[in-house]
């Protein structure tokens, strides 16, 4: 699982008719610290998230798609979380 910034939404008038009726979502990969890593990456939005917010991604076709509970649908990336806050214990020295 990956932590990403929603950045933007991707607009398909044709697309695979397992993926109808998923919003599609451009995603920002972050780090621990917020900071933006990585390129963007497309994933299908299953918990109706919006453009500004911090979600969890899951990042592996066969648990993408048993999340969607279709072996068919052709998906790599699925947003599975919208995440409000993290937490991070200091590091003991």
């Amino acid at each position: 699982m990956m932590i990403c910034r929603v950045v933007g939404e991707v607009i398909s008038t044709h697309k695979n008719e397992h993926l109808r009726g998923h919003k599609l979502l451009l995603v920002q990969p972050l780090d621990l610290g917020g900071q933006p890593e990585g390129g963007d990456l497309i994933a299908l939005d299953v918990v109706d998230a919006g453009v500004g917010e911090t979600v969890l991604v899951l990042r592996e076709g066969g648990s993408a798609r048993m999340v969607l509970g279709d072996e068919n649908t052709p998906a790599q990336a699925v947003i599975v979380g919208v995440i409000d806050r993290i937490d991070l214990l200091e590091k003991e020295p």
